[in-house]
């Protein structure tokens, strides 16, 4: 690439001269030229007046003749041939009579050196007629060009009357003198022809301010010619090399951060190594990632997204100033360290730049949460490569990113192992979704008014040929990281609705759950009416359940893409309510259907006073919102006791039943005896089959356990407490 480049520049710079010397040239050329028209016109505008005068004078002056031997030219002087033919060379007293009638006619700057008369219709056809070049003007020195004798004598042969020869040499050089041809040609009068030597000099010391200005002119306009080629020389130079400094620039920098990039990254930890190697040193690597670094930008826009990087790239640069640090992707970083192996120091850089995103984060008034995942690896031999100690600290990174996020991990011995693993199963999903190796499992879902069964929550299952059946936490968050979550999420989709037309009770709900990562504005709408077509299910029968971390991620195309499922006919149901960061909010952009307490706060019920606060807040909140509340993860009779009385609406777990087939559920309905040997307390049926548990109720729960004790009522009055 360079070497055409400097060929290009050399070209042009040729071409650039040439042309510079060209216009010089003719700029001179110009000027000479113009020299020569005003010598000429200024002889001949001053021989022109004078013509009358002129031509007096050669009919009243005598010409003189010195006699000398027959027909030879010797020194000044002249023999005529015998028909007095010849050019006979006008006295000095005559000469100085026409130098005098010349300065009377303001002409004192020409002086007359020489000058020959031609006898009246002398012609070049007369064989005794001599040229101009034989007559020994060019013995005194007095013409320096043969050239201009010849132009002379073509002149006076020609059909003009009076012209001028100025002495001039190919290079524009002019002589001392010039040679001026009167030879009028009249068809009524027949009048002898004038040959004049005439100094020159006189007229271009005349010319010469104009001359000199136009010389000027012409070296001004050279060197103007000359600097502007230069300066667009200069300024093509200095673009290029301004355009192969950005391009090595970006060539090994990231334009958003300035960082450098992976590229530099990568040839500076090999130089890294090698030169540990040599010194039997180490070298740690730091592999950073910003944490939900998507939903960021999706949530406030790209545009905040850049600057938060920017944010990010000037605390990493704070904290490991000491230290390379470059932008390997997107949301990825690394950082070298040479200057510190050990480590205990460089755990501590991890922990000051864990504490240093604890800083508020605000732009365009808008905090946001930084939080990054770090994973650390440490070359200790020479054995090491750069593929091999990125590789380990990205093992690293990953395991941090699932410890929760905002933390740092080291690379372990065994983390090889887990990657392995994960491998395996990632190759095994692939395989899996063409071999059709998932099934389905169904949860049932209870009513704690009357027992009911009012539906099923379907859940994939992995039936893995050589290692049974896989639990969904083991593959599906390998099949989000590797991008097979939407197949799988599609497979179990249309396979619930299609399993669903095959039930025998045709009232029964089928609950699907859709991952954030499988989860498309604009697409998953279209998947759920596909479904629904192939299979011919009843919509009002699906219902399709999703986490609030989905609605932080661009909120308003998911809240259109959940609005255009529930005209469908479609129930929504917001799962795990309460473990995300604004639920209250997206209750007030959504209408939900349904929410569904998580089992973390079912797990403590009755143990922690704030969780039965929380659980009677939620169960409260679906009253007034008139949505169906729903508690997950059930295992003990006391958890149904309490939620009963908090009067919440539908329960599954455990103690409801495991994931299991729909037939096998629909043989052990009903599950709840209602008589004398039973063992659960329904108060909603105003009938107490067994005392309930000996249990202590918080205060939350106590109000609403009241108000729920037995009473005989009527049904419809039952029916409008419950509302």
């Amino acid at each position: 690439m360079a070497i055409p480049l400097v060929r290009s520049n050399i070209v042009i710079f040729l071409v650039s001269m040439s042309l510079v010397l060209a216009l010089a040239l003719g700029v001179y050329v110009s000027n000479r030229l113009l020299t020569h028209w005003l010598l000429v016109s200024g002889l001949e505008q001053n021989y022109a007046d004078q013509q009358t005068d002129i031509q007096t004078a050669l009919a009243t002056y005598a010409v003189e003749l010195e006699p000398q031997s027959s027909q030879k030219l010797e020194g000044l002087r002249l023999s005529p041939p015998a028909e007095s033919s010849a050019a006979a060379r006008m006295s000095g007293e005559t000469r100085e009579k026409f130098q005098k009638m010349l300065a009377r006619h303001h002409a004192d700057s020409i002086i007359l050196n020489q000058a020959l008369v031609y006898p009246a219709g002398a012609s070049a056809e007369n064989p005794n007629l001599p040229d101009f070049a034989q007559i020994d003007w060019l013995a005194k020195n007095e013409l320096t060009s043969v050239r201009t004798l010849n132009h002379a004598w073509a002149a006076f042969n020609s059909d003009r009357a009076l012209t001028v020869v100025p002495d001039m040499t190919w290079l524009g050089a002019f002589g001392s003198n010039a040679i001026v041809v009167y030879n009028p040609k009249r068809a009524d009068v027949v009048e002898p022809s004038l040959v004049l030597l005439v100094t020159q000099t006189g007229i271009l010391e005349n010319l010469s301010g104009l001359i000199w200005s136009i010389s000027a002119a012409i070296g001004v306009l050279c060197l103007l010619s000359f600097a502007l080629a230069a300066i667009l020389l200069w300024m093509r130079f200095y673009d290029q090399v301004r355009t192969n400094s950005n391009i090595q620039y970006l060539a090994h920098h990231d334009t958003l951060t300035g960082l450098p990039n992976r590229a530099v990254f990568n040839a500076r930890l090999a130089g890294a190594l090698r030169s540990a190697q040599a010194k039997a040193s180490n070298v740690g690597v730091m592999l950073i990632d910003v944490d939900k670094f998507k939903e960021i930008n999706d949530t406030h826009g790209h545009g905040i997204g850049d600057v938060f990087l920017q944010i990010v790239a000037e605390r990493l640069q704070t904290v490991f100033h000491k230290h390379l640090v470059a932008r390997l992707s997107g949301d990825e970083f690394a950082v070298l360290l040479t200057s510190i192996s050990d480590p205990a120091r460089m755990t501590r850089l991890a922990t000051d730049m864990i504490a240093a995103t604890s800083a508020p984060c605000i732009i365009d008034g808008k905090d946001i949460k930084l939080s990054l995942s770090i994973g650390i690896a440490r070359a200790t031999d020479g054995s090491w490569r750069v593929s091999r100690l990125l590789h380990c600290a990205d093992l690293a990174l990953y395991h941090a990113k699932h410890n929760g996020r905002s933390t740092f991990s080291w690379y372990t011995p065994g983390l090889d192992a887990e990657a392995q693993k994960r491998q395996e199963v990632e190759n095994g999903l692939a395989k899996a979704l063409k071999l059709d190796q998932f099934k389905l499992v169904y949860q049932p879902q209870y009513a704690l008014r009357d027992g009911t069964l009012r539906g099923y929550e379907a859940l994939v299952r992995w039936e893995h040929p050589t290692k049974g059946e896989i639990r969904p936490d083991l593959f599906i968050p390998i099949a989000e990281d590797c991008g097979l979550i939407d197949e799988i999420g599609t497979w179990v989709l249309n396979h619930a609705c299609r399993e669903a037309m095959l039930w025998e009770d045709q009232s029964k709900k089928v609950a699907v759950n859709v991952s954030v990562g499988q989860f498309v504005a604009g697409e998953t709408q279209k998947r759920v009416a596909q479904a629904l077509n192939k299979s011919g299910l009843n919509p009002r029968r699906l219902e399709i359940e999703i986490t609030e971390s989905l609605l932080i991620s661009n909120t308003e195309a998911v809240i259109e893409t959940l609005r255009q499922i529930h005209d469908m006919g479609v129930s929504i149901a917001m799962d795990d309510f309460g473990t995300g960061y604004s639920s209250l909010s997206y209750l007030s952009l959504f209408p939900f259907d349904k929410i569904k307490i998580d089992q973390a706060f079912i797990q403590n019920l009755g143990k922690d006073t704030s969780t039965d606060a929380i659980v009677t807040s939620i169960v409260g909140l679906g009253r007034s919102l008139n949505v169906t509340i729903t508690a997950e993860g059930v295992e003990t009779e006391e958890q149904a006791i309490l939620l009963s009385a908090a009067g919440c609406d539908l329960v599954q777990g455990y103690m409801f039943g495991k994931p299991g087939t729909v037939a096998k559920h629909e043989a052990a309905y009903p599950i709840f005896p209602h008589n004398e040997e039973g063992g659960f307390w329904f108060p909603q049926k105003r009938k107490q089959v067994l005392p309930p548990p000996k249990i202590s109720l918080s205060p939350q729960l106590a109000q609403y356990a009241t108000l729920a004790a037995p009473e005989e009522t009527s049904e419809e009055e039952n029916e409008t407490a419950t509302v």
